[in-house]
């Protein structure tokens, strides 16, 4: 389905974790209702330098090529969330940065920004604020969050 003829373009970001995994099928599923086309949009970047070590340790990232893994984790997660039907509409977005803005910057003229409530973002998460909180005060388009669907505990 190309933009012109569509319905608009729906982006949503992708890391693996339950809530962005129900963010891709939700998107999925808006797109069949507007007739808008799916960028499933995964962010990566090479390990943080923190007081001269590097986490994860570059003894293990000696034959880890970022890109690529970030580009299966995202086809993966993809197939998971929403199977091989689904899957060939949807176009697979990798790119490097700190995954807020890259998800800003692909919803750049966007109709709609899609986002789980919680990444595997962790301690850095926690120190930095969340990719959902950031992306809802600089998104230049609507943003739609979702939970992972999980009862709270």
């Amino acid at each position: 389905m190309s933009e012109q003829n569509s319905g608009g373009r729906i982006v949503v970001g992708v890391d693996a974790s339950d809530s962005s995994m129900e963010a891709l099928r939700w998107a999925v599923r808006q797109a069949d209702l507007t007739g808008a086309s799916v960028e499933a949009t995964i962010a990566w970047h090479y390990p943080l330098l923190l007081g001269g070590y590097a986490w994860p340790p570059f003894g293990m990232l000696e034959d880890w090529d970022f890109p690529a893994q970030a580009g299966k984790l995202l086809a993966d997660s993809i197939a998971g969330a929403v199977g091989e039907r689904d899957r060939a509409r949807i176009a697979e977005v990798v790119r490097e940065g700190d995954p807020a803005q890259v998800l800003i910057d692909q919803a750049d003229g966007a109709d709609l920004l899609v986002v789980g409530s919680r990444g595997h973002g962790g301690f850095a998460e926690a120190l930095l604020g969340s990719v959902s909180q950031h992306c809802v005060h600089h998104a230049r388009c609507p943003v739609v969050i979702l939970r992972d669907g999980k009862p709270a505990s």
